[in-house]
């Protein structure tokens, strides 16, 4: 399921470069297209020359093959910033938590992945709305006007983001890869670097979803229990259980506004 998202992610971005490059292809001066063509000695000398043409694009390396490792390169890292990024934001934690209540429900397609993938990047963007708001203030735009580099907009687009994740981890899963790392122990938050913020705070995030996912089975486990013990005391044995307990607890999730309850106690829990 998340490697198909996956997947679509890197569609969707190699998608958004191709319409770059198609739209950068477009804004070349239109008189270029109405030039006659150039004599054969034109053309060889053109060719044999070594600057490059007004609307040719060159990946230059450091020897031979070069450049189709950079292409690969780049690919790769395009490939893994959608995992990097869900990583790092609250997803996890959603996700883990809209499955284990569809399980604790009964349900086995129902909300279907997609519906909870979407309701888990929308929630994901919610939250993280305040930081890109920050990481754009700080780091994009001063990029986009010409003011930092590339590698100056990736330093100030850290401390936001680092920020979010020191919030919500827990001191234990950042004690041990402080240990595994062998660094020396921080003596503020902003002296932990992200080679230890990214995998302690995945770590927190799965124990978190674990731990809410847990308390959503308790009472629907007892609605089953309840359930089976009866049909079993009754002689229904040819009835399952899980035929009459499914459409009680489905009652009981509506009629308790199951998805508020639950998506509101998700949100205070990043407050």
């Amino acid at each position: 399921m998340i490697r198909s998202f996956i997947k679509g992610s890197v569609l969707v971005l190699l998608a958004v470069l191709l319409l770059a490059s198609a739209q950068a292809l477009a804004a070349v001066d239109p008189e270029m297209a109405s030039t006659p063509p150039s004599p054969p000695h034109a053309q060889s000398t053109t060719a044999t020359s070594s600057e490059p043409a007004a609307n040719e694009i060159r990946i230059t390396g450091l020897g031979n093959g070069s450049t189709s490792w950079t292409i690969v390169i780049l690919l790769t890292f395009l490939t893994l910033i959608p995992s990097l990024l869900l990583c790092m934001t609250p997803f996890a934690r959603l996700l883990i938590v809209f499955h284990f209540l569809r399980q604790a429900l009964g349900l086995q397609t129902t909300p279907s992945n997609q519906t909870l993938i979407g309701l888990s990047l929308v929630l994901t963007f919610f939250l993280m709305q305040p930081v890109g708001a920050v990481i754009y203030r700080t780091s994009i735009k001063p990029l986009e006007e010409g003011k930092i580099t590339g590698m100056d907009a990736v330093t100030r687009a850290t401390p936001p983001i680092r920020r979010f994740m020191v919030n919500y981890v827990r001191e234990k899963d950042l004690a041990l890869f402080v240990e595994l790392a062998k660094e020396p122990r921080p003596r503020t938050p902003e002296d932990l670097s992200m080679r230890v913020v990214l995998p302690a705070y995945i770590v927190s995030e799965l124990k978190a979803g674990f731990q809410i996912g847990a308390v959503l089975f308790l009472p629907f486990l007892v609605i089953d229990m309840v359930v089976a013990s009866i049909t079993t005391s009754v002689g229904m044995m040819q009835l399952p259980p899980v035929v009459i307990s499914t459409p009680l607890k489905l009652l009981l999730f509506v009629l308790a506004d199951g998805w508020n309850m639950l998506i509101g106690s998700l949100m205070r829990s990043f407050s």
